[in-house]
């Protein structure tokens, strides 16, 4: 019987191939506020990077967050299913050519996860790519090979509660005691995985398929594998962010997190 998840792959594949230059352009070596206000912070904290350390970095797109542990010294084995981001993030990597080796892999694919080595990193990191995968089971099943002995797993993604592909924004009006405006989400999903297709860039060439699992599906695999949480952030966007578009994610969506960051850490 034909894996319905084998073709939602390759469809996904093919997206990203597509937007590729799209996202280079917008990500850029700067970022974007997702990134710079979200993610990296709490990313950066989590992991902990000393001069040396050996970090793999997941699904790595145009190379933003390898360029960034270089930065820091860590040696980086970085790989993307996207043969043109890879070749976006070889481009912009010069002058860290000599602490980066980049790979193209598929994460849900067991066996090329394994040929980057076994017992060969102190820690791994997956910024906003774990639900642009089909599947995440072999990734978690594998990890804990590729870690050292006491080795950890950082990850950020779009909060599954809040930011998800059936969520809406919503602006209101009412009255208690004055107007006010409220902005608040509307979500009509969330317990059951789905797929649904989805521009998180808005002027991306094709849409890309989105994996939504709630918390505990992540949490689940992560404990049935040998990890324990160690380290956990919901983030959200502080009140005085500007809004890039009226209803886009922003200051006046403050009291509602986006994103979680999390840390795993493999029992010792």
């Amino acid at each position: 019987m034909t894996n319905p998840l084998n073709a939602l792959n390759a469809e996904t594949l093919n997206a990203w191939n597509a937007n590729a230059e799209v996202w280079d352009k917008r990500m850029g070596d700067d970022g974007n506020d997702f990134f710079n206000i979200l993610c990296w912070p709490a990313l950066a904290s989590f992991l902990d990077a000393q001069p040396d350390s050996k970090i793999l970095d997941i699904a790595c797109g145009n190379g933003l967050t390898t360029r960034r542990l270089a930065e820091l010294g860590c040696t980086v084995t970085a790989f993307d299913f996207s043969a043109n981001l890879i070749e976006y993030a070889k481009q912009r990597t010069a002058f860290h050519a000599s602490l980066i080796t980049y790979h193209i892999l598929d994460a849900t694919n067991e066996e090329q996860l394994l040929s980057l080595g076994e017992a060969k990193f102190d820690s791994a990191l997956s910024n906003m790519a774990l639900f642009d995968m089909a599947e995440i089971e072999p990734l978690f099943r594998t990890l804990p090979k590729l870690l050292k002995p006491g080795g950890t797993f950082v990850f950020s993604i779009t909060h599954p509660c809040f930011n998800n592909a059936s969520s809406m924004h919503v602006v209101e009006e009412m009255d208690d005691g004055e107007i006010k405006t409220v902005y608040s989400i509307k979500t009509s999903r969330y317990m059951t995985p789905y797929s649904m297709r989805g521009l998180a860039l808005r002027n991306q060439p094709k849409p890309q398929v989105y994996f939504e699992r709630p918390l505990q599906a992540y949490l689940n695999l992560a404990f049935q594998n040998g990890f324990v949480l160690d380290g956990f952030e919901e983030r959200a966007f502080p009140p005085e962010t500007p809004q890039t578009t009226p209803l886009g994610w922003g200051g006046k969506f403050s009291e509602i997190p986006a994103v979680i960051v999390a840390r795993l850490r493999l029992k010792t």
